[in-house]
């Protein structure tokens, strides 16, 4: 399909122009104008670039792409050969950052309920951004915590007490520990994200509320592993999402 009839169809289905986002959704780098075969991946890295190459890829379609607000501009280093490989392979490079951490069927917090067994009950956060809900059944912090260690294929950090069964939960996937206090102030027992700070440990302590810090990468695969497998249903694109692994 032709490239404009791709990014159309995914604004169309993200809605990037709700979000005051931390960089540009959509295309950020073009490439040839018709897209057979799309590589699909968490963060534009080279070893992704490389990968899409390799598979001979029309275009890529990532969460963390490029030109992030206080980033240095300068195409220079890293940069250079990233955008070099690019160019050279003419291949396309569409990234969707909140947008693809929102949607509600396709996100990433909306993937990782599905996944977990989670029932959804509302949002809360900078622009709704962060989801909260409740376990199909309570469950013991250890118990919830095997759970995302089972189904994300990472050991979390778990900081509570299992002293009391978990019923309300919240979420965010990526590095949004800072959503932690106001999901402490609407009476969560526990709160999942990618990421935690060291201020994070003592707001669990003090509160009571356990928090469970599964991965940013780990949390993040799975709304751009749904969206891909959409568009290749939707759309007829041959689409492979390629899981460069992560240990943050």
């Amino acid at each position: 399909m032709k490239r404009e009839e791709l990014v159309g169809y995914l604004n169309g289905l993200l809605v990037p122009e709700r979000f005051r986002d931390y960089c540009p959704n959509g295309l950020q780098v073009e490439g040839r104008d018709r897209i057979v075969r799309l590589v699909a991946g968490v963060t534009a890295s080279q070893a992704l670039l490389d990968a899409a190459v390799t598979r001979n890829a029309d275009a890529i379609l990532v969460h963390h792409g490029y030109f992030w607000k206080g980033e240095d501009g300068r195409v220079t280093g890293i940069r250079r050969q990233r955008l070099a490989t690019l160019l050279a392979h003419d291949i396309n490079l569409l990234a969707y950052h909140l947008p693809l951490d929102a949607h509600p069927e396709l996100g990433n917090n909306a993937q990782l309920a599905q996944r977990l067994g989670w029932v959804p009950e509302g949002n809360f956060g900078d622009q709704d951004i962060a989801w909260l809900g409740s376990l199909a059944a309570p469950a013991d912090l250890d118990v919830l915590a095997a759970d995302v260690q089972r189904v994300l294929g990472r050991v979390p950090l778990v900081i509570g007490q299992g002293s009391k069964p978990i019923r309300r939960i919240g979420w965010c996937s990526g590095g949004a520990q800072g959503y932690f206090e106001q999901a402490v102030a609407l009476g969560v027992d526990a709160y999942l994200s990618g990421e935690i700070s060291e201020q994070t440990v003592h707001l669990a302590r003090e509160s009571g509320v356990a928090y469970i810090a599964a991965g940013h990468h780990a949390t993040e695969r799975y709304g751009v592993q749904a969206l891909a497998e959409h568009l290749g249903r939707q759309l007829g694109i041959a689409c492979e999402f390629v899981d460069i692994d992560n240990p943050v």
